[in-house]
């Protein structure tokens, strides 16, 4: 049997903002300790992600999900990623 995939972590941000700044720290030190990759998308540069998100950015998508903006839980964050790790 094998493994399910990794999950995708995707951050959309957007130049100039602060609360990124700590976002990006964030899921870095997450997905670091779990061995994780991750994504970081400038919500501008996509029209539908900036009309969806406009005013939610930071946010954190969890395969394509939206699973916390603003600021990041990281022990959330921690816990749905091993939790999607497990299968």
């Amino acid at each position: 049997m094998s493994s399910p995939p990794p999950p995708a972590v995707t951050l959309l941000t957007r130049p100039g903002c602060h609360l990124c700044v700590a976002a990006r720290e964030s899921v870095d030190r997450v997905t670091s300790a779990l061995g994780l990759e991750w994504e970081d998308v400038d919500v501008d540069a996509d029209p539908e992600l900036a009309r969806r998100h406009a005013e939610e950015i930071p946010v954190v998508l969890v395969d394509g999900v939206p699973r916390d903006f603003w600021q990041i839980d990281e022990r959330r964050l921690a816990r749905l990623l091993r939790e999607r790790l497990a299968g």
